[in-house]
């Protein structure tokens, strides 16, 4: 059975994810008030920011700066980055 939430990212009802995304006080708040598509958003530009800048997500220095992005994308906490060039792909 699916829980719903309201998403502080989409400002809208949606279905809460299952579990929090991992342990401590930033994966309670992430279950609390982000939506299974606002994470799927999330994930999505996490993977082309590491992608984008070639991040090893072993170095303590690349796992710092994507938390920082889950906190300006999820919570509005600063301006979300986008790399220098980066252009979408074109969906059909």
């Amino acid at each position: 059975m699916s829980r719903s939430i309201y998403c502080i990212k989409l400002q809208t009802q949606a279905e809460g994810l299952d579990q929090p995304p991992f342990p401590g006080e930033l994966g309670q708040r992430i279950y609390q008030s982000i939506s299974k598509p606002a994470w799927q958003q999330w994930t999505n530009h996490q993977t082309m920011l590491i992608n984008e800048y070639r991040l090893s997500t072993l170095e303590p220095q690349a796992r710092e700066f994507l938390k920082k992005e889950m906190g300006k994308f999820l919570f509005a906490e600063g301006e979300i980055e986008t790399p220098a060039g980066f252009t979408p792909p074109i969906t059909q």
